[in-house]
């Protein structure tokens, strides 16, 4: 009788392991795990209605019901907008070959106006000053002149200055989303709308306005070839 009672517990516990494990690997029902969410994550529209995807009860977080179950909520009060211009940058989603970035700043040179309200030219130039002096001066100089305390440090040499150079407010842009030379981008610490204050503050102060006086754009981009230079005339 005991030998036999022995035997039933060993056959109810191979029987139970094989259970486990079939029902283990079945895709239909996964086994329990900690955290479900981490594991089999449900994506869900923040400004539609949020619903838990383990759960059937109503959502009951005041901000969400307020918000008609959305998620994504608007901008608290007093906060400072990111972007009040509307101005974005176009997707990076390849690295620019030689050509192209070469081809963007030709074309850069022939944009005479920001995109920025005229109307707030004034505040947007002394916000663009405030911002030159505090990112560019530091090797272009407050004057433009490139003598700026790292380059009088002897730190860095080459800058050189805005009034030698043939440059529209486009092209000063241009370089500060893109980068030139031995200048790197800035696009990472300024925003878009801000680039071209600076912009209109670098032809404003050294330039004398916001087009250059200078040879037309095009004659830049002729200089390796000047057949190219006619076609314009």
């Amino acid at each position: 009788m005991l030998k036999m009672t022995k035997n039933i517990l060993k056959i109810t516990a191979i029987l139970g392991c094989a259970a486990m494990t079939l029902s283990s690997c079945s895709k239909e029902n996964p086994p329990l795990v900690y955290f479900p969410d981490m594991y089999f994550p449900v994506a869900y529209d923040p400004l539609m209605k949020a619903e838990d995807a383990y759960s059937k009860h109503e959502n009951e977080i005041p901000a969400f019901v307020k918000n008609n179950g959305a998620t994504g909520l608007g901008p608290i009060d007093g906060t400072v907008s990111q972007n009040p211009e509307g101005i974005a940058d176009p997707a990076a989603n390849t690295k620019m070959t030689p050509g192209q970035y070469n081809g963007g700043y030709d074309e850069s040179k022939l944009i005479t106006a920001s995109p920025l309200d005229p109307a707030n030219q004034a505040k947007d130039i002394e916000r663009g000053k405030k911002l030159y002096n505090q990112t560019c001066a530091a090797c272009h100089g407050v004057n433009g002149d490139g003598q700026g305390p790292i380059v009088e440090s002897g730190a860095y040499s080459g800058v050189p200055k805005y009034a030698d150079r043939e440059i529209t407010v486009g092209s000063v842009h241009y370089v500060l989303t893109n980068g030139r030379n031995s200048m790197g981008s800035y696009a990472g610490q300024l925003k878009p709308g801000d680039r071209w204050r600076v912009s209109l503050y670098v032809m404003n102060a050294f330039k004398g306005g916001t087009v250059a006086a200078a040879a037309p754009a095009t004659a830049v981009a002729a200089t390796p070839a000047e057949p190219a230079a006619d076609a314009t005339k």
